[in-house]
Parts: C-alpha cells; structure tokens; sequence
C-alpha cells in the first residue's frame, strides 16, 4: 500500500477534470417507495483503491441508503492501493447507515483490500479466492525495510488491522499477521481463522444466508435482517466515472506521458500536420487528470521525458548509438520511478514488463532509424550539383573547349580542357556556375 498523502477537445477534456473529483453522484437515485425497501444495492469494485475508487464506494453507500435499501453488496477484487484511500473507504463503511457486505468474488483482496474486508458489517470469500497480504512494501529505494520509518508504518498498520478486527469479532492476531508477515489466506483459511464470516457463490446464496440473521454495526448496536424478498440492483457507474477509474492506472499514464511528448514533438517538426498535435495535447491533458489522482513523481516525468528526446535527437545528431542508449535508461529509471517511492504496493507502479516492453521498442525502432540514417548518409548523393559529378553522358557538340552535352537526361553547356569530338563520350568532374567540366571517357 502506498501512503499518500488545442480547441473543442481541449476544453472538454478540462471539463471532464474539472467535475472529476466533484461530489456529484454518479448513480441514479429515484425517490424512496413503498416498494424500495425490499432493495439490496451490489457495487462492484474491481480496481486498485485510489481516490476515484473511494469516491465510488462512498456515493453508491449514499445512493443505498437513499433508496432506504436493506442491504449493500460490495464486489471485491482488488490488488491494493493507497492507504489513504483504503482509510477513506473504513470510515464510510463502517459509518453506513445500511449494512455492508464486501463480497470477495474476483481473484484477491490483497493488501488495501485485506482492510476493506475484515472492515465489513459482513465479510464473504467466494470460492477459489484468497486475502491478506497486507505488509508494506516500500518502493523503489526510499524506505529501506530494517529502518524505524518502515517499522512506524508497519506498527501503525498492524494497530489499524487488529482494531478492525477487535470490532467486528475478528481474529486480531491473524489480522495483524496479514500486516507484520504478509500473511495470505485462501477462502477456507479465513473462515476457519474467523477473519471472514461465510463462503458463498453468489449473491443469492448471500441473501439466503443472511436472511434473518441478526448482525453487530461498527458502533455495537445489532441489526436483523429481512432479505427474503428483497430484490437484487447493481449500481451501474456512469461512463465518465468508468474512464477515470480505466486511466488511473501507472501503465496508462506512461504510455499517455510518452504519446504526448511524442505527438508534440511531431507537430512542433512538421508543422500542418495538426492530427499528432492534437493527439498529443489530448495525452498530455489527460496526464494532467491522472496526476490529481495517482501520487506522480515528476522527477520521473523528467527522466522519461529526457529520454525521448534522447531517441528523437538520436535521428539529428550523429551519435552512434549513444544517445539510444542513454533515451532508453532514461525511460526504463523514470518509468520505475513515475510514481512516488512512498510505501505502498507494487500495483501502483507502472508494470515492469510493461515498462521493458515500451523502452526496448522505442530503443529497437530507434535503432533502426539510425542504421538507416546512417546508409543514407554513406551513399553518393544522386540530386543536385554533387549528385552530377562522375556522371557519363554524350557530347552533343564539338567541345574546343566550349560547348553542349547531353548529361543525366538533361541538356548542358560544358567546357573541356582537352578537345572533345562531337558524339563521344564524356564523364562530369566538376559542376562550376551551371557549367560541367568534362573530360572524354572510354
């Protein structure tokens, strides 16, 4: 977990960031009936926990109690995300007014998701699925592991886990393993270890389950719950909500971060081609949005922006390879370290396959570019006065020591120190103010 603290196009796009983070609800609310009291809401939640995630919870939690529903189901697949926004979702689930189910139906509630979990009024693993593994893990190089940050953050966090657990009945110590040892658990595990209350397919099984049964809030009153014909909605997520949530993802960003830099630098070189202008002022904007959500490290941005104008100075500048090389350090360090090293899991980060992938193509697509840069530098220049001169051609006149020649499918006036018969032969040495010098060859 990490713990964090040009025109139409343009101007929707900053619209779209500026109600990004705007308490707008973005699922549909109707006004309460007689018959919305027989509702159980299901949310899914199947991305890294960021700000947009927390979001999300929080108003498909208000949208619940709105439509005065009996029960909220949370799907869960998650692997990990910031600790601030994992504190976020806590507090509003264990501060709803409607009973929560976090309803593990994915892969994993790993790290960030462990928290969430063991949080719930009700906590359900389907089968074939596993929590825990909730340690910190520092990132790339700022936190060494044996120093007494590491152990404050590791100390806080087990404190965190055992008081979740403490309140909802749960196994502390099991919890608190999850934190000091990374502890993981299959479905069956956990049950058995008192972390989780049932194993359940589905959300039926959940309702049938449930249904009846008297279940402990958060701030120890009991609650009995009548699900027997309740009736199952999803909270549908509204389209800009789906794309913020896609592009908050560390690979997104790079390859927006590189698509950007790229496209202006196209346009700014060809100037009129407008469409890389545009795309890359749209990456770049998007970028933008990005960055308000996840923690970007700008030293990182530099450092991938440094190394694509390495790879595009590559084809200007005659270094060999140097600069290839260089762009592709650049890009694979800056990429590794786009986003804040605080603790935190490696979700967070921007793939390490997806990094490779993206640098050695660039490095190979470069490479390429400069060997052919590099053969056509070495080839005999076949337009202009350097292009004429070896040429062979036929003297249209007699040539003492002026006169015509049919040279390179072109007619011209020719001088030769040494008298050239009409008809012969000749070959260019040198072009001298629109005049060929020649001489007669074999």
């Amino acid at each position: 977990m990490r713990n964090t603290p040009l025109v139409g196009s343009a101007t929707l796009l900053l619209m779209l960031s500026t109600g990004a983070l705007a308490a707008t609800n973005p699922f549909p609310v109707d006004a309460p009936s007689g018959t919305s009291e027989g509702i159980v809401y299901t949310f899914t939640l199947d991305s890294v926990i960021h700000p947009i995630a927390a979001r999300l919870v929080k108003e498909a939690i208000d949208s619940a109690k709105d439509r005065q529903a009996r029960l909220i189901i949370i799907k869960l697949d998650t692997p990990g995300g910031l600790v601030t926004s994992m504190e976020e979702i806590v507090k509003t689930i264990t501060s709803s007014r409607v009973p929560v189910v976090v309803f593990v139906n994915g892969s994993k509630a790993a790290s960030a998701g462990f928290f969430i979990t063991i949080a719930a009024d009700v906590a359900v693993m389907a089968p074939g699925t596993r929590i825990g593994a909730a340690h910190p893990v520092p990132a790339v190089g700022e936190i060494p592991k044996d120093s007494p940050m590491m152990a404050k953050i590791e100390n806080d966090l087990a404190a965190y886990a055992r008081s979740l657990a403490s309140n909802r009945g749960r196994n502390e110590k099991e919890a608190e393993e999850a934190v000091r040892k990374s502890a993981a658990f299959t479905e069956r595990e956990a049950l058995r270890l008192r972390l989780i209350d049932y194993i359940c397919r589905d959300e039926t099984e959940i309702l049938s389950i449930l249904n009846g049964k008297t279940i402990h809030r958060f701030d120890g009153s009991t609650q009995v719950l009548h699900l027997d014909k309740a009736r199952i909605e999803s909270a549908d997520i509204s389209l800009r909500d789906r794309l913020l949530s896609y592009l908050a993802d560390p690979t997104m960003a790079l390859l927006l971060l590189f698509v950007g830099v790229l496209g202006l630098y196209v346009e700014f070189t060809h100037p009129g081609m407008i469409a890389p202008g545009v795309v890359g002022a749209i990456c770049l904007l998007l970028l933008a949005l990005v960055s308000q959500i996840l923690p970007m490290n700008w030293a990182g941005v530099a450092l991938v922006v440094a190394g694509i104008v390495m790879f595009l100075l590559e084809l200007k500048v005659p270094s060999y390879g140097t600069l290839t090389i260089g762009g592709m350090i650049c890009l694979v360090l800056g990429a590794l370290m786009l986003f804040k090293s605080e603790p935190g899991m490696p979700a967070m980060g921007a793939g390490r396959w997806a990094v490779l992938a993206i640098a050695g193509s660039a490095a190979v697509i470069m490479a390429s570019l400069t060997t052919l840069v590099v053969r056509a530098s070495r080839h005999k220049p076949t337009t202009g006065t350097s292009g004429l001169e070896g040429e062979r051609g036929t003297a249209l006149t007699d040539l003492d020591p002026g006169g015509r020649v049919f040279v390179h499918g072109e007619y011209w006036n020719a001088r030769a120190a040494r008298p050239i018969q009409k008809g012969a032969n000749v070959r260019v040495t040198r072009v001298r103010d629109l005049v060929l010098d020649v001489e007669e060859s074999s």
